[in-house]
């Protein structure tokens, strides 16, 4: 049946994401959905991935946009065929490419949301130390070494969460964080980060984990371990102030802009967020000009055409 050769096509794909590539488990459950979808539009079709044509994938595209499906979704799911194909052609499971001169969907036009710096500011203000309890306080110096953290570095909220107390090097001011594929990467932080996570560490921390040890740099009452969800949660919560609902994947963005606002190269700041590719650092240079061009028409008094 198409369904148990398309079964084993892609179980043995996934199997070299793993041990060949070192894929998350992140990507892989992503690249599992899309291409079990994929494979579902084959099979209703009685055609096999091995046989699919470029018809086929088209056809497919097609049919996600007729249910209005956004081009950046769209793409992924290309993206992901594209590595299956790829794989087989390169295994001698099949001799040509169905994916091959399909162009991905104009993902530039969908921006990524980035907060301005005053919002960023007062996100930071809100997580300062108040006169509350002992514990509270710890908590808030917690929170705010976090989203200094973020911002800072552009790190993803799973590098937060999976950070280790030995890969913080205050002293030199960068941290070493992992990334997609278990890809490590320094990231340079800023005086302020550096502050904030050494108050962290010398008034807080040990507060928070009640003489429990960890390897890990963020935690949770008890010593407890901070998952993803919870510090989306805190990002939430502290910028309630700002009037918008932000984040991580937010201060992630809104550290590239402001640095390309800034006139830091797109090598650095893909360097910094650990892109593997070029191209997805050059979003922020359409972001960034989207908001260049909003401040001139705002301010310059010939901005606009006088009646």
């Amino acid at each position: 049946m198409a369904s148990d050769a398309n079964a084993r096509t892609l179980s043995a794909f996934f199997d070299y994401l793993r041990v060949e590539r070192g894929s998350a488990k992140l990507t892989i459950a992503a690249y599992s959905s899309d291409l079990a979808q994929f494979a579902k539009f084959l099979e209703e079709r009685h055609v096999l991935l091995s046989g699919a044509r470029r018809e086929d994938v088209r056809e497919y595209l097609q049919e996600l946009f007729s249910h209005s499906l956004d081009g950046r979704s769209v793409g992924r799911k290309l993206s992901a065929i594209r590595h299956l194909y790829r794989h087989l052609l390169l295994d001698g499971k099949i001799d040509r490419d169905p994916t091959l001169n399909i162009d991905l969907p104009k993902q530039w036009k969908v921006l990524p949301k980035a907060l301005s710096r005053d919002e960023v500011g007062v996100m930071l203000a809100e997580t300062l130390p108040q006169n509350e309890t002992v514990r509270g306080q710890a908590l808030r110096v917690r929170d705010h070494a976090m989203l200094e953290l973020l911002y800072a570095g552009g790190v993803r909220v799973s590098e937060v969460a999976d950070a280790r107390l030995e890969d913080l090097k205050l002293e030199m001011g960068y941290i070493l964080v992992r990334g997609k594929g278990d890809k490590e990467r320094m990231v340079p932080l800023g005086v302020p980060a550096q502050h904030a996570l050494q108050q962290y560490l010398r008034c807080s921390r040990e507060v928070i984990v009640k003489k429990r040890s960890s390897p890990l740099l963020f935690l949770g009452t008890g010593g407890r371990r901070l998952t993803r969800q919870r510090v989306w949660q805190l990002v939430g919560k502290a910028s309630l102030a700002s009037g918008r609902h932000a984040s991580p994947h937010m201060l992630r963005h809104s550290c590239a802009t402001h640095m390309v606002e800034n006139g830091a190269d797109l090598r650095t700041v893909q360097t910094i967020l650990g892109h593997a590719d070029i191209s997805t650092t050059q979003i922020y240079t359409h972001v960034a000009l989207d908001r260049l061009k909003s401040v001139y028409a705002k301010h310059h008094p010939r901005a606009k055409a006088k009646a």
